[in-house]
């Protein structure tokens, strides 16, 4: 069967486009938690499940599907999971019930998460094609998503104001079918991979293990945000429990869901994945709490909040290229570590919002974050690609993402917390200073973290 010549350029285009579309996702729900709400009489701490679904199922899916690139093919499991974001997407706005919503947005979940685990595989290829360094390409992919997840909140206040929270769901159609038709046509085909039987995939794809793993994050969340209060303690503890089967499982299955054994032997790829976590922690404190805080306290329209949130967006896509040509002069953890300072700075400055929510502040403030969320993201993207084998860099990218997801879920949780009491400045205090104390350990991982060799691998 003939193929369509390759054309790299073309590909790592479509590849970003189809990466973009999770952390596109993650962020654009943050300005339509209010209204979702409201639409459906829900409580600050239940509508944080329209998130945490979201990541959740990202989580567990990340993982698997870059196992399944590495073992399948990456542009085969590409363009599976762009039909399904298109299919999902573009029934989802017809739904009549919360939970139904949040289904649609853990199988939107499952369609993206296959995206950045295939472009990490698809990078060596194509960067032998088109005589790049892999700093170019991953660049541009971090670049995606990282405007992506910073513009997020402008384009969704803009929808959601215009047409409201079903928007954020007919949007992915056109996008995924485009990154789906284009990566087809223009990445490599797939080649040594194995096609194997549907018994033998679902055999090998340790079933029992992500279950684990979803339940015991599950009752941990519920716990948290204390959804059962006469049960809160039971399910911490079986969260525990579960969570310790889990580890016990991966550690003797093969080839388990998530690689423990391959965090452990690769201290450096255990560092990223950990400073990731971290840094994902702090970041989507703001991400998620602001906006609420902006529209509850400071009575400002969904659309408003979003281009408040445009700065953001604007210098994350300055920083991301700029980053990866500092990258290249002074290595990866110099540039790491500059970004954890100035997100230091940064996150700081967002305590002058518990004095005023005057709208050019926030302009200014959330134009600081932008700045470190570049940085920081690009470099450990490339700490990842350096830190692990060619091999294992598909596994390698699905675990990296599903510790952007934990740090999500965590500060999600926290903020149905310390927002519990109210959506006011007060509370807002509160978080800027768990955001600080994150932000020490973000820089002791920073500073922990070395280049690897070859020996070290």
């Amino acid at each position: 069967m003939t193929t369509n010549r390759p054309r790299p350029g073309l590909a790592i285009a479509a590849l970003s486009l189809g990466t973009a579309l999770n952390p596109l996702n993650s962020s654009m729900i943050a300005v339509a938690l209010v209204v979702l709400r409201e639409d459906f009489a829900l409580d600050v701490a239940k509508v944080t499940w329209v998130i945490t679904s979201f990541y959740l199922a990202s989580a567990a899916g990340q993982p698997l599907m870059g196992r399944l690139a590495d073992r399948f093919g990456p542009r085969r499991l590409f363009t599976f999971g762009m039909a399904l974001v298109a299919v999902t997407c573009a029934i989802a706005p017809f739904l009549p019930s919360f939970a139904l919503v949040c289904v649609a947005r853990a199988l939107m979940a499952v369609g993206t998460a296959t995206a950045y685990p295939s472009a990490v595989v698809m990078v060596t290829q194509l960067s032998k094609l088109a005589n790049l360094p892999s700093t170019r390409p991953l660049g541009r992919i971090q670049m995606a998503n990282t405007s992506a997840a910073a513009v997020g909140p402008v384009v969704g206040g803009l929808l959601v104001s215009l047409v409201g929270w079903q928007a954020l769901f007919a949007i992915n159609v056109p996008i995924a079918l485009v990154a789906l038709v284009v990566v087809h046509k223009a990445a490599p085909a797939d080649s040594g991979r194995e096609t194997g039987k549907l018994s033998a995939l679902i055999r090998d794809s340790d079933i029992p293990g992500i279950l684990a793993f979803v339940m015991s994050l599950m009752l941990a969340m519920m716990a948290l945000l204390n959804v059962m209060p006469a049960y809160r303690w039971w399910l911490l503890g079986a969260a525990t429990v579960i969570g310790a089967l889990f580890a016990w499982r991966e550690l003797h299955f093969r080839p388990p869901f998530l690689d423990l054994r391959l965090l452990g032997r690769n201290r450096p790829l255990l560092l990223v994945y950990l400073l990731f976590i971290v840094f994902s922690g702090v970041y989507y404190f703001a991400f998620f709490g602001l906006p609420q805080l902006l529209q509850e306290a400071g009575h400002y329209d969904a659309g408003v909040v979003g281009l408040l949130m445009l700065p953001l967006a604007a210098l994350s896509v300055v920083v991301t290229p700029l980053t990866v040509r500092l990258m290249e002069r002074f290595g990866v953890r110099s540039v790491l570590i500059t970004g954890v300072l100035v997100l230091t700075v940064a996150a700081a400055g967002l305590g002058a919002l518990t004095l005023s929510l005057w709208a050019p502040l926030v302009f200014v403030l959330t134009a600081m974050m932008g700045i470190p969320y570049g940085m920081v993201s690009t470099a450990s993207n490339q700490g990842l690609y350096v830190s692990a084998r060619p091999e294992e860099r598909g596994v390698a990218a699905g675990i990296f993402q599903t510790c952007r997801y934990l740090g999500a879920i965590t500060a999600t949780v926290l903020i149905g917390v310390l927002y519990g009491s109210g959506v006011n400045q007060a509370n807002w205090g509160l978080m800027v200073l768990v955001m600080l104390g994150l932000n020490v350990l973000v820089l002791v991982l920073a500073v922990m973290w070395r280049k690897p060799t070859a020996d070290t691998r």
